[in-house]
């Protein structure tokens, strides 16, 4: 049995950002309004590794609320040196941290090579030119392409984060940009909806009609489009959606967009929804059993029982079956 994989968060809001992307206010994302200290950090780490139940376990740090790399590099080496006592202890397995395509430099890789950095993820958003000048990014899709290649090269893991939604984003120009960050090497991603954050620009945008953001329904469909991109890959789809901060979950924060606290639990009923209906209708009365693998068990039933409600539209019953023998998606029927 594989052995269970945590990442303990550790927000570090990057103050002095020379960049306004439109749709980034970062301490109302993260929900962090103060940089943590190092007692404050120390004292998170150690609850979540209190937290932990499995003792064989695979722990790491990640630096994210910001572009970690941003910060002054002795601050950096600072954080990084921090935790070092956590990976004498064997108590960490790794680091992984977040941060900008154009704040890579050999500096910095030097820096976290030597601080037993695992992981860099590199805010992509987009590998479309246009939607990157929209969204003023600040960089191009040509120095992301060249930092993933350094991280590479130094013998990281590169993880790419997206945005779909954005301005001047299309459907095809998502699936290009998720199958960018399968050819550029990643062996991670997130997958982030563009929503309308208070004071943002796309917040202005948006007041003055200049900005619409997807709906619920056409981020869902979208996100359902490039998943299997990924997981054809190989590539470890790390989340899906905005994580639920206390200011989104009060609507304090989020004015618009497509906001939902299990996102990814939408877009995976949706892909069993597509699977299913390939079932051949039978009479109104028939029992329908469904045997799928265990761990795809509540999405084949669908967010609220959305999949089982339309099969009792065509059967009388529907019983839903883990079967260990199946993998991926597979299912199999019987009446």
């Amino acid at each position: 049995m594989a052995k269970k994989h945590y990442t303990i968060p550790v927000f570090i809001p990057e103050l002095a950002c020379p960049f306004q992307c439109v749709f980034c206010n970062q301490r109302k994302i993260t929900g962090r309004q103060f940089i943590p200290d190092d007692s404050e950090i120390i004292l998170t780490i150690d609850e979540h590794l209190l937290s932990f139940k499995e003792k064989e376990r695979n722990v790491e740090i990640g630096f994210f609320g910001g572009s970690f790399t941003g910060i002054p590099i002795e601050q950096q080496a600072h954080y990084l040196k921090l935790v070092r006592p956590y990976f004498k202890k064997r108590e960490i397995t790794g680091i992984r941290l977040s941060t900008r395509p154009d704040y890579i430099n050999p500096r910095v890789l030097d820096l976290l090579k030597q601080w037993d950095v695992g992981t860099i993820e590199l805010g992509a958003q987009s590998f479309d030119e246009d939607v990157l000048k929209q969204s003023f990014r600040g960089h191009t899709a040509r120095q992301t392409e060249k930092a993933a290649k350094a991280i590479l090269d130094y013998g990281f893991d590169l993880g790419l984060q997206m945005m779909i939604g954005l301005p001047g984003d299309t459907l095809e120009k998502t699936i290009n940009t998720a199958k960018r960050i399968v050819e550029l090497g990643a062996s991670d991603t997130r997958i982030y909806p563009t929503v309308v954050i208070k004071d943002t620009a796309l917040y202005q945008w948006y007041k003055n009609g200049e900005y619409q953001p997807l709906s619920l329904e056409e981020a869902v469909d979208w996100v359902k489009k490039i998943l299997p991109v990924f997981e054809e890959a190989g590539i470890k789809i790390i989340r899906v959606g905005l994580h639920p901060s206390e200011g989104l979950l009060s609507g304090e924060e989020l004015i618009a967009g497509p906001f939902h606290p299990s996102f990814r639990e939408l877009v995976l009923t949706e892909i069993w929804r597509d699977l299913l209906t390939t079932i051949p209708e039978t009479k109104k009365q028939d029992h329908i059993e469904i045997r799928v693998p265990p761990g795809q068990i509540n999405y084949a039933i669908g967010y609220n029982g959305k999949n089982r409600k339309r099969l009792l539209e065509k059967f009388n019953s529907v019983k839903y079956v883990g079967d260990d023998k199946l993998r991926g998606r597979e299912f199999e029927v019987g009446l």
